[in-house]
């Protein structure tokens, strides 16, 4: 398999890191809903809550190494091409999924900072992006969580869409994404 991509495939490095980001939006909107079942002040709690920007940031780092590797090479054809008008709806739902991996971490960075809280990042401390104010992290706090709850829509028309073109339209969408089959 190749590193990069082909006109007719998605190469291993694209596809190994969409499949990290799936696992990895699992993992943080696990964590931030799990968080809520337990006691605010405990130790699990905060864990979940710790684990959540720690996994928030990595998406917010592997979202430029996976532009580097879409932009790196040709975009793989549909076969069939679809219709144009699901060619730029598959453009504007793949540019609000590339904005929410960009956005959300940096929203969430943003309000840890103007919390006065420290922004951990597996061992390290990140710093402060801005100073504190409790009334701007209050409104950064909500939109977050507001773009946040889009991203479920989102991702789940992204997971939808692959599935249509692969089961009803039988083309190659999801194909393209999956590591090739010797």
């Amino acid at each position: 398999m190749n590193l990069k991509n082909t006109a007719s495939r998605y190469g291993c490095l694209s596809i190994g890191i969409h499949w990290m980001m799936v696992l990895l939006f699992v993992a943080v909107y696990a964590a931030v809903n799990l968080h809520e079942l337990f006691e605010k002040g405990s130790d699990l709690r905060e864990a979940l809550m710790t684990w959540h920007f720690m996994l928030g940031l990595l998406v917010g780092a592997l979202v430029w190494l996976r532009l580097a590797a879409r932009l790196s090479g040709p975009t793989p054809a549909i076969v069939p091409e679809p219709p144009g008008l699901q060619q730029l709806s598959s453009r504007l739902l793949h540019l609000a999924l590339y904005l929410l991996m960009i956005g959300m971490p940096l929203t969430g960075w943003l309000m840890l900072s103007a919390a006065g809280k420290p922004i951990p990042f597996f061992g390290l401390e990140l710093p402060a992006l801005i100073g504190e104010n409790r009334d701007l992290g209050k409104q950064i706090k909500e939109l977050h969580e507001t773009v946040g709850t889009a991203g479920y829509f989102l991702i789940g028309l992204h997971t939808v869409a692959a599935l249509y073109h692969h089961y009803i339209k039988g083309d190659n969408t999801l194909t393209r994404m999956l590591p090739e089959r010797k």
